[in-house]
């Protein structure tokens, strides 16, 4: 389907009354006779619309909506942000008592969650109809925002693991530049490596090879994936073993305890970009996303810190493209037509994609992403290749959204691998904790 370069579209209603019958009941489509113009428009309909994120993103966002408000006479937006904590306090207070706002933004984490618990419109109907246009989306990519085969949500950014590295102390060390098909051995050596070379980071200690992934579920779902396996088998069912993450944790144990990776005490402030020790000069690398990768540059400076592949299991990529964020449409919304018009802006509107940049990574729609890349440079130009890269040297389809107790054993992941960080259980009995209280989660 061709995109408008401007100009309102009039909205299909069929889809947005199947869904909203779908995730409210018949009654809600009464409170919709009337809202439309002949020309498309609408009267009256006030949107609320949230996110996280920092004050560019939220600028750049607020530009957008004045748009959107522009090409929808009669639509207003109410638009509010916060940090990536205190808004997922609130939106989750929200959906546990008058509902979530009519448009959120969503994190791959809290679909099945929200979904589970009808707190967000379905938008299957929609999609199939149109009126969210996904023709310049990847396919296996827009399964992510989905629960039990139903869209609740559609993919703001794409996303990918990477690791951020010192180039400068990579080659002190001797290591050659990570490609797409380095292992976690050469890692390890790099790791080792670097070292030894026993440069003085800021308070005097020595410069470790890299922060320690251990308490990263992220992490450990790439390197289970570089070997074939998945994080979970269903909605109710963890897709790994004891001995699986047994074999992890006692791989990263071990190298921090050889000083190859940060020590613990390190790792536990590392509670934002600012914070890891790599951008405190006690490590050379950190892995990370690529939209919070510039966040390094911008602490370290430009020159000689890069982007670089996560490591593979003899040249099998965990990667994959991920949603950085999501948005999703509130259940209880009064106004879904002009909710999912608004989705619909934010993703498509090639004016949007202009205003919105890389500041969510890579847009989805393809034709926007290729039109925004034209203009970065720097970091973003940097992932954005990245993102290239790993694209031709291939990496699996992304799994759809994880269980609803994922965020609970998120949590516990990193909570059960400080205790190993500091000597209070052995690798094994972390694993067998985490497993079981995965477990309970996962099956209540």
């Amino acid at each position: 389907m061709s995109e408008p370069r401007s100009g309102r579209r009039r909205l299909p209603r069929r889809a947005v009354l199947a869904s909203a019958a779908a995730g409210l009941g018949t009654a809600l489509t009464g409170t919709l006779s009337g809202c439309s113009t002949a020309s498309g428009g609408t009267r009256g309909a006030t949107l609320t619309f949230t996110w996280w994120g920092n004050d560019d993103r939220a600028s750049r966002t607020k530009e957008a909506v004045r748009l959107f408000e522009k090409e929808h006479p009669g639509v207003t937006v109410q638009t509010s942000n916060a940090d990536f904590g205190s808004y997922m306090q609130k939106l989750a207070t929200q959906a546990a008592g008058g509902g979530i706002p009519d448009v959120a933004q969503l994190d791959y984490r809290q679909i099945s969650q929200y979904a589970g618990g009808e707190a967000l419109l379905p938008l299957s109907d929609a999609i199939k109809d149109g009126t969210i246009r996904t023709s310049r989306m990847d396919r296996e990519f827009l399964r992510t925002g989905t629960y039990l085969g139903t869209y609740y949500a559609l993919p703001m950014g794409r996303g990918i693991t990477g690791y951020a590295y010192d180039a400068r102390i990579y080659e002190k060390a001797g290591v050659p530049e990570p490609g797409p098909d380095w292992t976690w051995r050469e890692w390890e050596e790099a790791n080792r490596d670097i070292a030894a070379l026993r440069l003085p980071s800021p308070d005097g200690r020595r410069v470790a090879g890299a922060n320690d992934g251990g308490t990263n579920e992220d992490i450990f779902e790439v390197w289970l994936r570089s070997r074939g396996g998945k994080l979970y088998a269903s909605q109710t069912e963890l897709g790994f073993s004891e001995d699986d993450l047994t074999e992890f944790w006692s791989f990263c144990d071990r190298l921090r305890r050889a000083g190859a990776v940060a020590q613990a005490k390190d790792t536990t402030q590392a509670r934002s970009t600012e914070l890891t020790p790599m951008a405190r000069g006690l490590a050379a690398a950190d892995f990370t996303w690529d939209a919070p990768f510039p966040g390094y540059t911008a602490l370290l400076g430009e020159k000689g810190i890069h982007f670089a592949p996560v490591p593979t299991t003899r040249g099998r990529q965990g990667a994959y493209f991920k949603p950085s964020m999501l948005l999703g449409v509130g259940a209880r919304t009064q106004h879904p037509e002009e909710a999912v018009a608004l989705v619909d802006f934010l993703l498509n509107d090639p004016r949007a994609g202009d205003i919105l940049g890389f500041t969510r990574s890579t847009p989805p729609n393809r034709k926007i992403a290729a039109r925004v890349a034209e203009t970065l440079k720097g970091p973003e130009r940097e992932i954005y290749e990245y993102a290239r890269t790993m694209e031709k040297y291939g990496v699996n389809a992304p799994p759809t959204a994880p269980p609803k107790g994922d965020v609970a054993v998120q949590t516990a992941f990193k909570r059960v691998y400080e205790r190993v960080m500091y000597e209070q259980v052995s690798p094994r009995q972390g694993a067998r904790e985490l497993i079981d209280e995965a477990n309970r989660e996962l099956r209540s």
